[in-house]
């Protein structure tokens, strides 16, 4: 019996990209685009000539502003000193399995639905179909208790934002009872 053996050198491993073994260079580029972005519109801000003190409506889009600034820097050092994000390590993710794209997007749906609708029917009754929509979309199956809970929710959110902190939320056909 003969034996042939191959020879042939093994194929060598297929090289990666500098880019792709660098792939969190492009977050530190989005961090970038969005520090200059809030910057750019914070500081272009027009504020009321009667803004008095250094705490002003600026101070907040600047400060954010200037850490995804310092963010993205400091991600690109790390990175480019070969610094790697960690792989997923979820114990209750299984990431063979697909996405989920029913939930993505009846949430979706109900953002937009309660989106065209708080206009109309004003927030109390738009965010409680948001609330209720939302549990629903994420699994929630108890129209006993749901309901009631989006509608306290929505009713107590309402009350906060507009007679609390004074931001003015359409009211629709509840504006008057409420």
């Amino acid at each position: 019996m003969t034996r042939t053996t191959d020879l042939s050198p093994a194929p060598a491993p297929a090289r990666r990209s500098w880019l792709r073994d660098h792939s969190e260079i492009g977050v530190s580029v989005l961090l970038l685009a969005l520090g200059v972005l809030v910057l750019t519109d914070a500081l272009t801000m027009d504020v009321d000539i009667t803004q008095r003190g250094p705490v002003g409506p600026k101070t907040v889009p600047v400060v954010v502003g200037a850490g995804l600034l310092l963010i993205a820097a400091l991600l690109a050092v790390d990175v480019l000193r070969g610094g790697r994000g960690q792989a997923e390590t979820g114990e209750d993710i299984d990431l063979s399995e697909p996405a989920d794209w029913r939930t993505v997007l009846l949430l979706a749906g109900v953002f937009l639905g309660a989106a065209v609708l708080i206009e109309p029917l004003g927030f109390p009754i738009a965010g409680a179909l948001l609330f209720w929509g939302a549990a629903f979309a994420l699994g929630s199956r108890r129209i006993d208790r749901d309901p009631l809970i989006a509608a306290v929710l929505s009713l107590v959110t309402y009350a906060v934002f507009n007679n609390l902190l004074g931001v003015p939320l359409p009211g629709g056909p509840l504006m008057g009872a409420l």
